[in-house]
Formats: C-alpha cells, sequence, structure tokens
C-alpha cells in the first residue's frame, strides 16, 4: 500500500460511529453464480472489504446510487432486482431494503429478470450521452420505475432535461 492509498479500500476499519452514521452503506457480497450483489453506478465514499467475498459500500447524503441483487439456487434464478436509491440525512425519514443500512429514498424498485434489463438499458442509454446515471433528475428514475410498473416503455432521457434539472440545482440548492 502506497503513501496515499485509503487504508479502508484495503478491508481496514468503517468509518467511525459519528461518520457512519452520516453514510448509508450497502453490504455486497459475489459468490459466483450463486449470490451477486453489485453497485451499477454512484460514487462511494468509504469501501471496507470484509473478506475475499463481502464489502461494504457507504455513500454520503444525497448520493444517488444503483444496487443491484441477482440470486440463484439448482433450479435458476430466484432474485433478480434492481434499486435506484438516494441516501438519506441522517433523521430523515427513509424506506428501508436489504442489505442497506439504514435506508434511503427509493426511486426506482424493479423485480424481474426483462424490467431489471429495461433498467439496465436505461441507465446504458443516459451513459451513451456522456452523463453519468448518478447525476440524473431523481424523477427520470421514478418515471422509469412507473412507467416499467405498469408495463410501458419508458421515454428516454434527453440533454434538454438534464440542462434542465442542472439549472434547478443551482437555484434551488
Amino acid at each position: 500500500m502506497t503513501n496515499n492509498e485509503d487504508p479502508r479500500s484495503h478491508g481496514g476499519r468503517i468509518p467511525t460511529m459519528r461518520s457512519a452514521e452520516a453514510h448509508t452503506c450497502v453490504e455486497l457480497t459475489w459468490i459466483e453464480k450463486r449470490i451477486e450483489h453489485w453497485i451499477r453506478f454512484g460514487h462511494h465514499a468509504v469501501e471496507q472489504r470484509l473478506d475475499r467475498k463481502r464489502r461494504i459500500v457507504c455513500f454520503a447524503p444525497g448520493t444517488i446510487f444503483s444496487f443491484v441483487r441477482w440470486a440463484a439456487n439448482d433450479y435458476g434464478t430466484i432474485v433478480s432486482r434492481i434499486d435506484i436509491v438516494r441516501a438519506v440525512e441522517p433523521g430523515m425519514p427513509y424506506q428501508t431494503l436489504p442489505f442497506v443500512r439504514p435506508g434511503g429514498d427509493i426511486l426506482l424498485k424493479i423485480t424481474g429478470w426483462p424490467k431489471v434489463e429495461r433498467v439496465l438499458q436505461a441507465i446504458d442509454a443516459v451513459e451513451a450521452l456522456k452523463i453519468h446515471p448518478a447525476e440524473v433528475t431523481p424523477d427520470y428514475w421514478r418515471h422509469v420505475h412507473n412507467r416499467l410498473t405498469a408495463g410501458h416503455e419508458p421515454r428516454s432521457y434527453t440533454r434538454a432535461q438534464h440542462h434542465a434539472w442542472r439549472l434547478r440545482q443551482r437555484t434551488h440548492p
């Protein structure tokens, strides 16, 4: 480990209790072809490796991230789910999710591989615009959730929509 590397990225201690309370932490597991939990997008503030198959990543309040869960047994897929979540400030209301502590503002919650695949395609389309999905307006992810839940095709995210969102953020922080 070099002098400028963060020791937490190599299995160091999780943040102090006070700073951990200010973060939303997600437990990730990767057991090939059995349990695969991963972050599709989002900028984590802290990472702690528990062992070769498990780690915890923590997100600062206001950060948007995507958490994918997939699991299978000897007979096939048993869980296929994607959640897009905004980490909340301490003391603010939140919704609970498995493997997410304490929880967050759920912008999108989709289950079933065909719909999960559509969300992943929507994320890819945003990235094709050279926009990081974590910087997209939360309303867009709610739109994708609502359209897919109703069995409809979500509208594409546009640069104009993103520009309007960035302007709103400047005027209403």
